[in-house]
């Protein structure tokens, strides 16, 4: 099997993946996956396209993330991997698009406007 490269984003977050198969490591950034989210429930975020399509252990993953939070970067993660897995077997699509891992999650921070302190608050009203 070749290489498949996809790209996953998500807020400011870009995802850059490439799945060969192999034994199931994932590496973000030339580092292991547990060590670039330590949180579990990131972690956890990553897999889920692979959890639930049975291919935990199948496939080499590298990813190159860049921009966003660790929130944002993870859900990038996990929209590269989905894309990658519907490209290697059509099959899992129905699976992950019930799940919700085909969408791109297009919300983003609505931008600061002028004369005012954020996008929607105000100042303060003062009639006199």
């Amino acid at each position: 099997m070749e290489v498949v490269n996809t790209v996953g984003r998500r807020k400011a977050a870009v995802a850059r993946v490439y799945v060969k198969s192999g034994q199931g490591d994932i590496t973000i950034n030339n580092r292991p996956l547990e060590s670039y989210f330590p949180l579990e429930i990131l972690q956890y975020v990553v897999k889920q396209p692979l959890l639930v399509t049975d291919n935990l252990g199948s496939y080499d993953i590298t990813i190159n993330l860049d921009g966003g939070g660790i929130k944002g970067q993870a859900e990038a993660a996990r929209l590269g991997i989905a894309r990658a897995l519907c490209a290697i077997d059509e099959e899992m699509r129905p699976v992950l698009k019930k799940n919700g891992f085909m969408t791109r999650d297009s919300r983003v921070v609505e931008r600061k406007k002028p004369g005012q302190p954020g996008a929607r608050k105000k100042f303060q009203f003062s009639k006199r």
